[in-house]
């Protein structure tokens, strides 16, 4: 079968962006932000070393030490531009990630390994959090530990007041609908879009 280069155009789809092009956003997202957010995940889940100890004891303790010891590795694989490895969680989805993975394999053809770099970089991010994911996973008993809990916590309390805005402007709108032009009822939703 011949195979295409995961970075020809196909169809007339452009190439996936991907790390492979220094400078380009695709790689300073790989080589800079990935890495940071890895980083707050690992100091995350060690600042709540007293949290896993008070619930589970020693146990909690070992699996925060396993959990960021997976973390670590991930991190050191995703700078260092190593094989993107298979999960092994067996999670529900998990069998779709390693299928995927194969793909990618195959777009890129037999003279490299799928890595942090070289692959797309979109699928490299959200694979990035699917490890996340498993380290934890793999770690009872804090397997349901959410790692992002604060920040999305923070992040709702923090847009509350421009959700708040945005209901009452829509409110506004819903009740002048009827005596609204096509053309103000467009410029409502371009606003919108725009928000």
């Amino acid at each position: 079968a011949n195979m295409m280069a995961a970075d020809q155009t196909v169809h007339g789809v452009p190439p996936s962006l991907s790390a492979k092009v220094v400078g380009s956003f695709a790689y300073l997202t790989v080589r800079d932000r990935l890495p940071t957010i890895l980083t707050k995940v690992i100091d995350t889940i060690h600042r709540n070393k007293n949290k896993f100890f008070e619930e589970y004891g020693e146990e909690g303790i070992r699996a925060e030490k396993q959990t960021i010891s997976l973390l670590s590795k991930m991190r050191n694989e995703l700078q260092t531009d190593k094989p993107v490895l298979a999960l092994t969680d067996g999670l529900q989805d998990t069998e779709s990630w390693n299928q995927y993975l194969q793909r990618q394999q195959r777009l890129q053809g037999d003279q490299e390994s799928v890595s942090w770099f070289k692959s797309p970089w979109l699928y490299m991010e959200c694979y990035m959090y699917r490890r996340i994911q498993e380290a934890i996973w793999l770690n009872p008993p804090i397997s349901d530990y959410d790692v992002f809990n604060d920040v999305k916590t923070q992040s709702f309390f923090e847009s509350q007041q421009a959700v708040m805005t945005l209901c009452t402007y829509l409110e506004g709108v819903n009740k002048n609908m009827g005596e609204l032009s096509k053309n103000q009822l467009f410029e409502h939703f371009n606003k919108l879009l725009q928000v």
